[in-house]
């Protein structure tokens, strides 16, 4: 591995996140996290150093913030070996779920196997395929959601927004269900507008999407967090229930980070406790453990 990449910081002690602000309702689930151990295959080219986050760090951030359920995504990392993913939802058991990375010819075992295991969706890095021609870009989504149709699976969509803007009149006729992660990573310094976010809640508002709201530190760069109420407060006021929240931890490469300050960001934008129920239960309760 090379010695140059990014070494991410040191894992922030879970004692000292802020606390929830509001009262968490009970089955809240944490729909986006990672972990990571060594010992478990790394992806030829990694993006970062081998981060701290392991399994029984998380666990005592769940504790900390009163989150019963969770969902660990599988990260560019590991790549397409999801042997890790695999062991911890053997550990951690039914209140855990997962989202894999798969080759393009997976056998339909394997699938089945991860299905046991409670696997729910397939995870499409777009980052790696930014440069496809658009047309290429919807076949292969066509191809993967032909994969996750038969399981009830959905498709969760790791994308830069500039490549979620151009998918945007697709998604607005594509009837299978799917997830775009990180609030559809809409940065303004890669050119997006009001305008394309107006059209990403109109998508939201009509089509079978969903939206994560995740890593809202990966959108606003040096501006506040707050910057990003206009966006949340629209995309609830549009469809509560097509939202889910994820950490993102353990914030690659970031682990200082307060993972207590972005969950503190819900009721800025879903003021009422009815939204964020649908936010943090009843719509991961339908994603991911309806079975």
């Amino acid at each position: 591995m090379a010695a140059d990449l990014p070494q991410p910081t040191p894992m922030r002690d879970a004692e000292t996140v802020t606390p929830p602000d509001f009262a968490m309702p009970p089955g809240s689930c944490d729909t986006h996290f990672h972990v990571f151990e060594p010992g478990y295959p790394v992806a030829s080219d990694p993006l970062y150093g081998f981060p701290d986050g392991t399994l029984q760090q998380y666990l005592k951030l769940t504790e900390r913030l009163g989150i019963e359920r969770m969902v660990l995504v599988q990260p560019t990392y590991y790549g397409n070996d999801n042997s890790l993913l695999t062991e911890v939802l053997r550990q951690i058991g039914p209140r855990c779920r997962g989202v894999v990375r798969i080759d393009d010819q997976a056998p339909d075992a394997e699938l089945d196997t991860y299905h046991r295991l409670g696997v729910r969706a397939i995870r499409l890095d777009l980052f790696a395929r930014a440069s496809w021609p658009l047309a290429d870009l919807i076949a292969y989504i066509r191809a993967m959601a032909d994969r996750a149709r038969p399981r009830g699976w959905h498709l969760q969509f790791y994308t830069p927004g500039t490549v979620v803007r151009d998918l945007l009149p697709f998604f607005a006729d594509f009837e299978d269900t799917y997830v775009i992660d990180h609030m559809g990573y809409m940065k303004e310094s890669d050119g997006l507008t009001e305008a394309d976010l107006t059209r990403l809640v109109r998508v939201l508002d009509h089509g079978s999407g969903h939206i994560k709201l995740s890593a809202p530190y990966r959108l606003v760069g040096a501006r506040p967090l707050s910057s990003l109420t206009p966006l949340g407060r629209a995309l609830v006021a549009a469809r509560p229930d097509r939202l889910i929240w994820g950490s993102d931890w353990p914030h690659l490469t970031d682990g200082q980070r307060d993972t207590g300050q972005y969950l503190n960001l819900l009721p800025a934008w879903a003021p009422t406790a009815e939204d964020r129920h649908h936010i943090l239960v009843e719509t991961p309760q339908r994603l991911f453990f309806t079975d």
